[in-house]
């Protein structure tokens, strides 16, 4: 198929870009669920359950419109197995981060997984990683210093570990969708991630790691899987519509979602150095994009 040209790219572009504004919108709304849910006592694998299990609902209407249910077929249980541990451990760490963190602090830690899908991309599935990347490796890493700095007046350490765990994990599930994409379709990873999400979820019911919650704490735990599972979707259709490179760079408006929801419920406001921070991340995040770019051409959609 042709790649558009003249004004259809344009406005495909500008599609694209859009569906990804919404799909972070939904992200940063996603993560403020999951600090009130965690505020109001329930247990983080509850929330997990309940992310994954409601996300069924607009993932399967998607898949079903789309490609078929056919498509959820696999040769690759082990594959998917993988994808799901090394997912789920992130999306642990990730929700504890922001159970303990003001919202835009563990939102600007997270920016810190397309720096370790670099670094661990070298031993992991032996890609060679020239000098300019390892630059903006370093470049990041100056940037997550910044942010965390080693002073619990500022941030809480044992939260920003989980929040650099999250990225870490959010990294490796990269990685595993970029390993594992190469014969698996992306509803199909979507899938069995979020199969894998509502089986870790539960896992904690028989030994008393759930709640009882009441109407309003339930309204907002189904509203985690159903917003989480649009902003999938959204994230799958911006894949559709323009290149990766056009509107990757975009998933660092989440912050600025997650700094306004943070200050209209919560009365957060970013301190100077988490956005000082956060925002050497995001140059190094966008460039590390750029030089891959550059070296593949046009990237493989990813599917988490």
């Amino acid at each position: 198929m042709n790649e558009p040209t003249g004004q259809a790219a344009l406005q495909r572009n500008g599609l694209g870009i859009l569906l990804r504004v919404a799909a972070m919108a939904c992200m940063a709304v996603l993560a403020a669920l999951v600090k009130a849910c965690a505020s109001r006592g329930v247990p983080v694998l509850e929330i997990i359950f309940f992310r994954n299990a409601f996300a069924f609902v607009p993932v399967l209407a998607y898949v079903g419109r789309t490609s078929g249910f056919g498509v959820l077929k696999t040769r690759r249980p082990l594959g998917h197995a993988a994808r799901a541990t090394v997912g789920l451990v992130g999306m642990v760490c990730g929700f504890t981060a922001v159970s303990m963190l003001p919202l835009t602090e563990a939102t600007a830690l997270s920016f810190a997984a397309p720096i370790f899908m670099t670094a661990l991309s070298v031993p992991i599935l032996k890609e060679k990683v020239g000098l300019h990347r390892w630059g903006a490796v370093l470049v990041g890493f100056v940037g997550v210093l910044i942010m965390i700095r080693p002073d619990p007046t500022h941030m809480p350490l044992l939260g920003a570990a989980f929040g650099l765990a999250g990225a870490l994990g959010a990294a490796g599930a990269m990685i595993a969708v970029r390993e594992i994409g190469r014969t698996e379709p992306g509803p199909t990873i979507v899938f069995y991630f979020t199969l894998a999400g509502c089986f870790l979820g539960l896992s904690s019911l028989p030994f008393g790691g759930w709640i009882v919650p009441d109407a309003i704490t339930l309204a907002m735990l189904v509203a985690t899987g159903l917003v989480g599972g649009v902003g999938q979707l959204l994230l799958t259709e911006a894949l559709r519509r323009a290149p990766v490179a056009v509107v990757a760079p975009f998933d660092y408006t989440q912050l600025v979602w997650a700094g306004l929801i943070g200050y209209l419920v919560w009365d957060e406001i970013p301190r100077p150095y988490t956005v000082a921070g956060a925002l050497i991340v995001a140059a190094s995040g966008v460039y590390i994009l750029f030089r891959e770019t550059r070296r593949y051409g046009r990237p493989r959609p990813s599917a988490d």
